[in-house]
């Protein structure tokens, strides 16, 4: 049997399949573009990790929905911290308890020498997730109060409009893709709102911004240089507009950047610019996948469909069970700065670490019965899909506030949802469909 995946058709803005003689002739994502619209002084070139070539799991294949939280399980069982020699080598910790405490000790563990895995080649970096603190501070302590719990009250009715505007058309259709039709476009439309860019330009990065979203989930290198080329432009531009015309920098994540200083000097204008692009990748990526997990898990489950339906104020709850359940990040990474030991394997110094947020959610010494659906789980332990620590993701409450309106939406506008075609998977670092052809009841 041949192997299929998809890959991004930017003219079309569809999805298409086609034969791959081996899961391992995928095309390795770079950001060479990122690299060559960076300051020279920003920009880094990520160093391969040492010599590894044990190997206890094939992490570079072709998956379905369920294969991925299928490996976890298994290692966690009989490996919990393991090697694998795909993606040039990398060791995966699958334990609750180990990945916690890894993302709470920079002291040993750093995001600057490699942050995914795969490893991304050439990189500028972009703080905060490239940097450790205190590096890293300034950077976040000028965004973190644009998502205080006040903000997001302002942004409800705003996402609302823009969920409701995207999703209801698809619905009323009767029939659609969850992500090529809405995931894709919803955190695009949000994040010209929240950054506020003119309409001309936010229409074109809605455009564009869908591309890069599926050119990075299907590794289009060619797309992906080329839409990451404009996304930098878009962030150069937008600090180009708030020098000339500045904002609150309450309201404004820009004009909060221009604004910080840190030991009385304004921040660096090129690292400003990488951390306005990695804000819009960011806010890209992880609605898309997990937008469909949910619908997926609802066409599974249409008894919790009508159980949200029948008492909306679960959905919250829900939606932070879901979160746990279908955690988009697997290959968030940090490197040792020195040998290590973790789970009585030994970890040499400058060897990649996945944090597999995916596994620990799962892991059944943080959470009994980890993979069903349970809205009454005591709350002495917290899923980590956003990560935790330092570099915990900071726009988290806007994501959430976007993956709330969505499910509120999509549970009162429908009565269940029918898988209707394949539902190509997206790959390490992300997990979550690419795809999800589906019927609306």
């Amino acid at each position: 049997m041949k192997e299929r995946t998809v890959e991004a058709n930017s003219s079309k803005g569809d999805l298409q399949e086609r034969e791959l003689q081996s899961p391992k002739g995928k095309p390795e994502v770079t950001s060479s573009g990122d690299a060559s619209t960076a300051a020279a002084s920003s920009v880094r070139v990520s160093q391969a990790p040492p010599a590894n070539d044990l190997h206890e799991f094939d992490a570079d294949v072709l998956e379905d929905f369920d294969s991925a939280h299928a490996l976890f399980k298994d290692l966690r069982g009989r490996c919990p911290v393991a090697h694998s020699s795909d993606f040039e080598g990398f060791w995966v910790l699958t334990k609750y308890k180990d990945v916690i405490s890894t993302l709470s000790n920079s002291d040993t563990f750093s995001t600057a020498v490699q942050n995914v895995v795969p490893r991304v080649a050439t990189s500028g970096r972009r703080p905060p997730l490239h940097l450790d603190p205190p590096e890293h501070t300034p950077y976040r302590r000028a965004i973190t109060p644009l998502f205080y719990p006040d903000r997001m009250a302002y942004w409800e009715p705003v996402v609302r409009r823009i969920v409701v505007d995207l999703l209801a058309p698809v619905i009323a259709r009767g029939h659609g893709d969850i992500c090529l039709d809405f995931s894709y476009r919803l955190p695009i439309f949000v994040l010209a709102e929240f950054f506020h860019i003119p309409a001309k330009q936010a229409e074109k990065i809605r455009d564009i911004g869908a591309d890069f979203n599926r050119a990075l989930q299907v590794r289009d290198t060619a797309t992906l240089e080329q839409t990451s080329l404009f996304l930098y432009e878009v962030a150069r531009d937008i600090i180009a507009l708030r020098k000339q015309s500045p904002l609150d920098p309450a309201v404004d994540p820009t004009s909060a950047l221009l604004a910080a200083r840190h030991e009385g000097r304004p921040l660096p204008d090129e690292m400003i610019l990488g951390t306005i692009r990695q804000l819009l990748v960011v806010g890209i990526i992880a609605p898309t996948t997990f937008t469909g997990s949910m619908v997926m898990h609802f066409a599974r489950h249409p008894e919790h469909h009508a159980l949200l339906k029948s008492d909306p104020s679960l959905i919250p709850a829900a939606l932070e069970e879901l979160l746990r359940l279908y955690t988009p990040y697997r290959g968030f990474a940090r490197t040792p700065k020195h040998d290590v030991e973790i789970g009585g394997r030994l970890i040499r110094k400058g060897e990649p670490i996945a944090l597999a947020f995916t596994s620990a959610n799962r892991d059944p010494d943080a959470f009994d019965h980890p993979d069903e659906f349970r809205l009454d789980r005591p709350g002495d332990k917290q899923h980590m899909a956003f990560g935790r620590g330092s570099h915990q993701c900071a726009g988290a409450p806007l994501a959430r506030l976007m993956l709330r309106v969505t499910l509120e939406e999509l549970i009162a506008r429908t009565s269940g949802f029918e898988i209707t075609g394949p539902v190509p998977m997206t790959t390490w670092p992300e997990y979550g469909p690419l795809s999800v052809p589906v019927e609306f009841r």
